[in-house]
């Protein structure tokens, strides 16, 4: 035991299972492949020793996250992951919006933190312990809605949206971009992003008894992955438009897990972890090849000096967009399918969704890699394919975009379940206790895969016609954009919101707690004592003036003054 405290035993024990095995794929995987990455990205930096400490030290906090077998063990692996992004986003932290968007970051996983904090002292007062195997047993016994058991899932969520970057704690993520972009990938794919989803996931016997924090779940699920969607349609920095297309995506893990699509939201995690880490990777490359620039409107034409790095994102933009056969299709479309068994409004949303990623991907595709090149002539003389540490990780990455979703093909298109299978262990348990759920027919299933096909295709045409025919690559000027495109482009403002609601009144608070409160109160009543002791001294001490008659006649004052005293007692 690790700590024993009266009848408290918490061990520092490591759990194997389906779940923690498949993030362990992820995880070292996605991490081995950004790795080598790394070794051709960061060669020139003078931090390239310190860079990979980092990261290593990234992936360690990563493994013990998902192989503890207990809350504690998860939440130092938790605590871990936040302290390694905070140092991979301000790598650079000689410029000081690097540093505060590190700061940015830190402070907003807090707020979560404090959530799964609080989670584990609840659990821990309910159910006597923290270990997983004790834990879910035991919750079994309690009422599906119990309240124990949603403020427990209530706590547990806000922790997972502060990790994965839910509303309304998401806009650290787009500014987690200031790190170098192996950490991108790193964050994005493979690492701090998917801690809440397996969080929830590891939890699913508790959320399934609180069906509350599951509707909870879907309706800021899908208010996020629309809110994001909606924002990547506007930005013309290559890497934000992947930003917040993570952001979306992780809403669409989360709508899984909210209708409890388990096994549909476990298996988007895998393919994005491929796609994802494949199209950051991309972005490094081009901004390797473009002398650092990010603006998409500054490049074009790319595909013929970089067609490894074109032809590798291309298949990543396919895959997320949902086109088949590639994997995003499959596991997008199971959560959808999730989705529509739990409410067809949820789907329309989400095929809302699933159509504004497809636009938004291949408008970043075209204007990244068509047309005409629109940048300096210094940067076109330098232009050139990435080193071969570089496109190596894109092309096993484009490779896994392609074939990951054979390993849970619908039974509709003859699948075989291997995923679903090989976490039924993990999700049984929630399962027995969940009412059955309406199983969609086949002709359902055809019909929303055909619906969404088209849809996306639809959207892919449209791109290709205003960003490769027409070219419209220039956005209009702050007052003709229009007000919706305003809205997107400034990111619907939610970062001024918070600075106004939030980070105003609380710097206000401080200032008036410092300089009134402190400064004047507490320190006035301590400096207003010590000055009326030191001016009573300086009074008293005119008293000893070294003159002895003057001494003797104060004596017989005073003994003058105690006999009139004795008199009037009398």
């Amino acid at each position: 035991d690790w700590i024993a405290v009266g009848n408290l035993k918490i061990g520092l024990s490591f759990l194997v299972d389906p779940l923690s095995a498949i993030m362990l794929l992820i995880v070292t995987v996605i991490g081995f492949l950004i790795h080598v990455y790394s070794i051709g990205y960061m060669h020139h930096d003078h931090g390239f020793g310190k860079f990979f400490a980092y990261l290593n030290l990234f992936i360690f906090f990563m493994l013990l996250l998902v192989l503890g077998s207990n809350y504690l063990v998860m939440f130092i692996g938790w605590e871990g992951v936040g302290l390694c992004s905070y140092l991979l986003i301000g790598f650079w932290y000689k410029n000081s919006s690097y540093a505060n968007a590190a700061k940015k970051a830190f402070v907003m996983n807090r707020i979560g933190d404090l959530g799964f904090l609080l989670a584990v002292f609840l659990i821990l007062g309910t159910f006597g312990s923290l270990e997983f195997s004790t834990v879910f047993p035991a919750a079994k016994n309690f009422a599906v809605g119990d309240i124990t058991v949603v403020s427990i899932t209530i706590l547990l969520f806000i922790a997972a949206t502060g990790k994965s970057a839910q509303i309304p704690l998401f806009t650290w993520l787009p500014d987690a971009m200031a790190g170098p972009t192996p950490v991108s990938a790193l964050i994005h794919a493979a690492t701090m992003v998917t801690a809440g989803i397996y969080l929830i996931a590891r939890s699913n016997v508790l959320f399934i008894l609180s069906p509350f924090t599951l509707q909870l779940i879907s309706v800021i699920a899908i208010c996020t992955a629309l809110l994001a969607a909606a924002i990547a349609l506007t930005q013309n920095d290559i890497k934000k438009v992947l930003a917040y297309s993570t952001v979306s995506q992780l809403g669409y893990m989360f709508l899984g897990l909210g209708v409890g699509a388990f096994t549909g939201a476990f298996f988007h995690v895998l393919t994005h972890a491929f796609f994802k880490a494949l199209l950051f990777l991309g972005a490094g490359s081009v901004i390797h090849g473009m002398s650092e620039e990010q603006d998409m409107r500054k490049m074009g034409g790319l595909k013929k000096a970089m067609p490894i790095t074109y032809l590798t994102m291309l298949m990543g933009t396919i895959a997320i967009a949902g086109i088949p056969p590639f994997s995003g299709f499959f596991s997008k479309d199971e959560i959808l399918a999730g989705a529509f068994a739990a409410s067809p409004v949820l789907w329309g949303l989400g095929f809302i969704g699933a159509l504004m990623t497809a636009f938004y991907m291949f408008r970043m595709l075209f204007m990244t890699f068509s047309g005409t090149f629109r940048g300096t002539e210094e940067q076109k003389h330098h232009l050139h394919e990435s080193p071969k540490s570089m496109t190596v990780p894109l092309i096993v990455l484009a490779i896994l975009s392609v074939i990951g979703g054979v390993i849970n093909l619908p039974a509709v298109l003859g699948g075989n379940h291997w995923l679903e299978d090989f976490l039924t262990p993990v999700f049984s348990e929630g399962k027995a206790i969940m009412p059955a759920t309406h199983h969609l027919e086949h002709s359902t299933e055809y019909l929303l895969m055909g619906i969404s096909v088209v849809g996306v295709l639809i959207m892919v045409a449209l791109a290709f016609h205003k960003y490769v025919k027409r070219q419209q690559l220039q956005e209009e000027g702050e007052g003709t954009r229009g007000f919706l495109r305003n809205l997107s482009y400034h990111k619907f403002y939610v970062d001024e919101l918070y600075d106004s609601i939030i980070v105003r009144p609380i710097n206000w608070l401080s200032a008036f707690f410092g300089n009134v409160v402190d400064q004047r109160g507490i320190d006035g009543v301590v400096n207003g004592a010590g000055k009326a002791t030191f001016d009573t001294g300086k009074v008293l001490r005119l008293l000893q003036n070294g003159n002895v008659g003057f001494y003797l006649l104060m004596m017989v004052i005073g003994v003058i003054a105690i006999f009139i005293y004795g008199l009037l007692s009398l």
